[in-house]
């Protein structure tokens, strides 16, 4: 159980490390090409949620934030026993939130910096917490939609 709480405690760390790299060399605005015409490094900030809904909501987040957390370290503990990969997504997806709640508490909105261009489509800038809790959603819908399949054969 203490290595779902290593993993989120890595994601949380590595996201504000990187969150304070931007913020310390990079103007807002600022873009430096890494894969062009695909990826770049763009110093963005955020006061709402994904695609800058909810713009300037900062109380709705921290209640939602702390809910969700308390949700997911209880199922952390509730099957992170029985399956190390719902632990794993758990994690991630501790991580990601916490990670984005340390900037709504502390800076009033969150950094962002990864931006990424799918042809003409500039989809929405994004940082590491973003990414962990997308790749935990993803993970945990996959370990949920497993284990319904495999209940569904014991029946």
């Amino acid at each position: 159980m203490i290595y779902y709480y290593i993993l989120a405690l890595v994601i949380i760390g590595f996201d504000q490390w990187t969150k304070w790299r931007i913020i310390q060399t990079m103007d807002i605005g600022e873009s430096i090409p890494v894969l062009e015409p695909f990826l770049y490094i763009t110093s963005h900030r955020n006061t709402g949620a994904a695609w800058g809904i909810l713009e300037g909501k900062m109380g709705f987040f921290y209640v939602v934030t702390i809910v969700v957390i308390a949700v997911v370290i209880y199922y952390m503990h509730k099957y992170g026993k029985e399956s190390k990969l719902a632990g794993i997504s758990l994690a991630l997806i501790l991580g990601g939130a916490i990670g984005n709640f340390i900037d709504r508490l502390f800076r009033k909105e969150v950094v962002d910096f990864v931006d990424v261009y799918i042809g003409s489509y500039d989809y929405p800038i994004f940082n590491v917490a973003d990414s962990s809790l997308v790749v935990g959603v993803i993970v945990l819908l996959i370990v949920t939609f497993i284990d319904e399949r495999q209940k569904g054969r014991t029946k």
